[in-house]
């Protein structure tokens, strides 16, 4: 039957006392041994009490000779056959005691035998298995088994009625439970805002798990996941029918077929955030309708080898890729995926990536991102747009050669060491666009007035004092901002 919501946490408090309860004493045998030890101690102590107390029994007489040679001169007798009237009495009590004594030395001594040939150091809930609809739950040992083996002794019926609360599959159900009580479809519904793409969007933070009522909400079209431990997602998932976005931030997800042939046609954009490449789903490579998949987090397994993703070659779609890691090498997957990608952008917190096999099929990539990289040296012939942040660059030789950039309109040299720039900066004919704020610059070379279309010029925080008049009469320029600068007017 259903539980109301005191019940379901009185279930909830049990399922952690039971973990703890198992936690603390499954590990050693203490008790089995400290029990064996009492037992073999008393049977011991109650063989040599029944020895001595038989031994008092038969001196227990009716009749008694007693000595008297104090009264032989009034009595003429000094010896006399004494009657001893509660003599009966004792002996029936010591008889009894005795008979007592050996009924609990024969029960210690089954106690042993029982302990001896039997395996009490693990419990198997085999019968529990068959009986009940959670196959899962798991035999017990040491301790743990021990104590059911006792209860066992008392109550057969109680070990299959605890054996629902060490199944996992019960414990998901009840938390599931009480997670679609209290996220119901009215409280799910008001949490939905509008992103800056105007896309009805639902971010779950921290949740046990994933309510129920999340795949009735058929207008939602952004699903975000973060810090949830266990997801998955039911075929029910197919209501959600402008699901095209879906983000999973440190969420471990499983995926039921039916979702996953949904997902297959209808999601566009997957986020994935991650400590571990072992987080990183299997089914991630099955999404055919991809075009956007953003990867957070650290690719390198236990011996510091990058793992391949060669399934990235599966994505036909995929049109922006964006990894933000901590990679030494760029992945030649990266490279090979379809030749119509878009947007490809890997950032490696900072490490120098070696080997940048720059192919043609990333030569014609229209806008490259490789942040925080430390780049070596690379040319991008056909490069429309390219952004280097934070890559600790000191010149701006050090990754690129502007005679190969001619389709080049928007350069992003921002939070770097750039002390110069080269004069062949004014090669870049087709340059609109070019930020260079958060850097080292003391001076600007008059041959960026070459670049006529330049439209915008940041240079924020940078050493300058001067502008050449040339870059200040460039007529299709619009913004220059030189704020953190010591530029005088």
């Amino acid at each position: 039957g259903s539980l109301d919501k005191k019940e379901a946490e009185q279930a909830k408090a049990i399922f952690e006392k039971v973990k703890k309860l198992r936690a603390h004493i499954e590990e050693s045998d203490v008790i089995y041994r400290s029990y064996m030890s009492q037992t073999l101690c008393k049977s011991l102590e109650l063989v040599c009490v029944l020895a001595y107390s038989l031994r008092c029994v038969r001196e227990i007489n009716f009749d008694v000779m007693c000595s008297a040679p104090d009264i032989i001169h009034l009595t003429g007798y000094g010896t006399f056959c004494c009657a001893h009237p509660l003599a009966t009495l004792f002996k029936i009590l010591a008889s009894f005691y005795l008979a007592v004594t050996l009924f609990y030395l024969l029960v210690c001594l089954h106690t042993v035998v029982w302990m001896v040939r039997r395996s009490l150091r693990g419990y198997s809930f085999e019968h529990a298995r068959e009986e009940s609809s959670y196959s899962d739950i798991p035999d017990v040992r040491n301790d743990f088994a021990f104590l059911l083996h006792l209860t066992d002794q008392y109550d057969r019926l109680y070990a299959k009625r605890f054996a629902v609360f060490l199944s996992e599959v019960s414990e998901k159900k009840l938390r599931q439970f009480n997670l679609d009580q209290e996220w119901s479809r009215e409280k799910l519904q008001a949490k939905i805002t509008r992103n800056a793409q105007d896309r009805t969007e639902l971010h779950l933070f921290m949740l046990s798990g994933l309510p129920d009522a999340v795949f009735e909400l058929s207008e939602l079209q952004v699903l975000k996941l973060e810090l949830i431990p266990d997801v998955m997602i039911p075929s029910s998932v197919a209501h959600l029918t402008h699901l095209r976005e879906l983000w999973l931030y440190h969420t471990p997800a499983r995926i039921d077929m039916a979702a996953l042939a949904f997902l297959r046609e209808n999601l566009r954009s997957l986020h994935l955030k991650f400590t571990d490449v072992k987080e990183i789903p299997g089914w991630m490579y099955s999404l055919r309708s991809l075009e956007e998949l953003h990867l957070t987090g650290n690719l390198s397994d236990e011996h510091n080898k990058f793992i391949s993703l060669d399934g990235l070659r599966e994505l036909r779609r995929l049109r922006t890729l964006r990894i933000k890691s901590n990679l030494s090498k760029v992945p030649q997957s990266i490279f090979y995926v379809e030749r119509h990608m878009d947007k490809r952008s890997v950032a490696s917190d900072g490490r120098k990536l070696r080997d940048v096999a720059i192919t043609e099929s990333i030569a014609t990539t229209s806008e490259l991102s490789p942040s925080r990289c430390s780049l070596c040296r690379a040319i991008i012939s056909k490069c429309e747009a390219l952004e280097l942040l934070e890559n600790n660059l000191k010149t701006v030789e050090e990754i690129i050669s502007f005679q190969h950039l001619h389709r080049l309109s928007c350069l992003r040299l921002w939070y770097n060491q750039i002390a110069y720039l080269p004069i062949q900066i004014g090669l870049l004919s087709g340059l609109e666009r070019l930020y260079l704020n958060r850097n080292k610059l003391q001076s600007i070379p008059a041959q960026l007035s070459c670049c006529r279309r330049l439209r915008h010029l940041e240079l924020s925080r940078n050493l300058l004092t001067e502008i050449p008049r040339e870059i200040r009469g460039l007529a299709s320029l619009q913004h220059l901002a030189l704020t953190g600068n010591k530029v005088t007017a």
